[in-house]
Parts: structure tokens; C-alpha cells; sequence
């Protein structure tokens, strides 16, 4: 597996690593057992970066997580680079979502997540939302004086827009900024990943697939009644899913021209624009796991990545990536 750099100052981790929302029933039902054959199948691919977060499952992902770790002895903190995040809130109340990014509240999660864990520091710690009333400033000195104490070896930021980048880095160095991009959303394109490689910083790729579009196997309006998050999600819903589903069988056909599965060809397009870009695809399945680290090793020509473009141009996709709920706290730019 090919290595990336988490940072000018962090680890060298594997090209893609393994987003662990999926080992929560975000996107149906996961069972622990199956989420361990991941992480055991990820690591006979060469995988070695997990990526999970406090509210994954209210806490579930990162306790799957911790569970894998505790059964493999003397080797469980050489085996993964480990990120997690904070910063989202629910009220218990009413359900709704709130964001805090003040330091009593870092620490506190910081520590729950830790014992869910059960490792001592977390390699890369995000702040999973910004919280609008705290000068991301602050936060990264938050961050830096985990980093001094040892509970954290780096920090990041989801989400955010390339200039709160900038101020958060008059703080010390970002390791990496996490952001959905894929051939279905571009717009990390405007400012994004040119400010993080000249930077030094990693651009973390989330949904990497489309949230499936990307797949040999994309959602259908009845699997998706069982996703809460899809269910609102404007691309998921009618008639914008049949558009998006019929645009994208041309990738399908392009991907089994290339005698590759569409997944493993939207994993390999996503790394070749940039160095500095680690995806993170989730999943339930060690074959799905092994599509995708397919995607990791092609190589692909000057050609084939104009087919990809000409077949998925820029901007494609119907309906925005978020419902008006789902982008609160997600800094917009242009």
C-alpha cells in the first residue's frame, strides 16, 4: 500500500484508511464482529489509519474500535494511526444539534473518547464542527496545549473554509482539514486543496464514493427509507436520485472498461489530485474494503483521467450535497 504523509509533521499512513461512521447503523445495521473484519482486513491490505468520532453511534464506533484494539496485545498501538473528532452536541431534550468547541468540553470528550479507545493519546484529534462563538484561534491553542500534555499528537479541523485554515494555522500547525470530496463534490477545488498543500497540511477525503453513487451498488430508494441521514439528504431524494443514479451508470461502464470496480476508480481519480489527499471510505464488507484498496494501487494515465472527467464533468450531480439541517456549522466558500 502506498504511504501519505498526515501532516509535514505527522505520520506516514496508508494512501486510503478506513472511516469508521460505518461501524455505527448510520448507514443500516452494523455488527461489531463484521466491523473487526474490517479492521482485520484492512490491515492484511496494508491499511493503517482509522478514523472515527466521539458522536459515531453516540460513542459505539469508537468502542468497536477499542474492542479490535484490546484483543491484539503488545501490538495494539503499532497497528493503526487513529483520528477522532469533537465539537457536535445533541440535546437530549429535543434532538437537536449543537456545536461546542469551548476546552472544558474538548477535554471532557477528549477523555471519554481516550477510555472508549483505550489508548493513551489520539494521533489526530479534530474539531469536528466549529463552534461560530469561539475564534477558531482559541481553539487551536486549545489544541496545542493537548498536544504539550500528551493526549493528542496533532489536531484538524472538518469543514471549515480555507480562510478559518489560515487563522487556525497562526496557532501551529494543522495537520490535516477534513472535507467531503469526491468526483460527486468538488467544491474543495475553490481555495481548499491548494491552501492545504502549500501548507503542509493533509486533505482527508471523506465520502469519497458518493455516499454510494460512486459504487457498482448505489442506494435505492427503498434502502435508503432505513437511513435517516439519506432520507433527507437532497441527492438521495426523488427525482434527484434517478438522475444522479442514471448519470453516474456511465462511470459504472467506464469503470468495467477499465477492468476495475467504480469504486476502486473513484478511490484512484480522488488520489490523483494531489499528494497530500487521503480518502477515508466507509464500509461493512471486507469485498467492498478490497474495491477500494484496488483504487489505491492504479495507476492511471493522462487519458483515462479525461475519460473520467468527460464521463462525470464538474458539477454533474443533482441536488446539494446537505438538506438545510444537515449544513449547519459547515463553513461555505467560494
Amino acid at each position: 500500500m502506498k504511504t501519505r504523509q498526515l501532516g509535514i509533521h505527522g505520520p506516514h499512513v496508508s494512501a486510503i484508511g478506513v472511516g469508521a461512521l460505518s461501524f455505527s447503523n448510520f448507514y443500516g445495521t452494523a455488527e461489531d464482529k463484521g466491523s473487526h473484519k474490517v479492521l482485520d482486513a484492512a490491515l492484511d491490505l496494508g491499511i493503517n489509519h482509522i478514523d472515527t468520532s466521539n458522536v459515531y453511534g453516540n460513542g459505539r464506533s469508537e468502542r468497536v474500535i477499542g474492542s479490535f484494539l484490546s484483543k491484539q496485545g503488545k501490538l495494539k498501538d503499532q497497528l493503526f494511526t487513529i483520528a477522532s473528532k469533537v465539537g457536535i452536541c445533541r440535546n437530549a431534550e429535543t434532538a437537536q444539534r449543537y456545536f461546542d468547541n469551548t476546552e472544558g468540553h474538548i477535554r471532557d470528550q477528549l477523555n471519554k473518547s481516550l477510555e472508549r479507545l483505550g489508548v493513551e493519546a489520539i494521533d489526530l484529534y479534530y474539531i469536528h464542527r466549529r463552534d461560530e462563538k469561539i475564534p477558531i484561534e482559541d481553539v487551536a491553542g486549545t489544541m496545542g496545549k493537548l498536544i504539550t500534555e500528551g493526549k493528542i499528537k496533532s489536531f484538524g479541523f472538518s469543514e471549515i473554509a480555507p480562510s478559518s485554515l489560515k487563522l487556525a494555522q497562526s496557532e501551529g500547525h494543522v495537520a490535516a482539514v477534513q472535507s467531503e470530496y469526491s468526483l460527486s463534490t468538488r467544491n474543495p477545488e475553490m481555495g481548499l486543496t491548494q491552501l492545504t498543500k502549500t501548507s503542509g497540511t493533509a486533505l482527508v477525503a471523506f465520502s469519497p464514493v458518493g455516499r454510494s453513487l460512486l459504487t457498482d451498488n448505489p442506494h435505492t430508494e427503498e434502502r435508503i427509507l432505513d437511513m435517516d441521514f439519506l432520507k433527507e439528504n437532497p441527492r438521495f431524494i426523488e427525482p434527484n436520485l434517478s438522475r444522479n443514479v442514471g448519470i453516474t451508470n456511465n462511470f459504472r461502464k467506464l469503470a468495467d472498461e477499465f477492468n476495475i470496480s467504480a469504486s476502486g476508480l473513484a478511490i484512484a481519480w480522488l488520489l490523483h489530485q494531489g499528494d497530500n489527499i487521503i480518502p477515508i471510505p466507509g464500509t461493512r464488507t471486507v469485498k467492498h474494503l478490497e474495491e477500494l484498496a484496488e483504487g489505491a494501487r492504479r495507476n492511471l494515465s493522462k487519458e483515462e483521467l479525461v475519460l473520467i472527467e468527460e464521463t462525470l464533468p464538474i458539477g454533474w450531480a443533482h441536488g446539494n450535497r446537505y438538506s438545510l439541517s444537515q449544513s449547519k456549522a459547515v463553513e461555505q466558500y467560494c
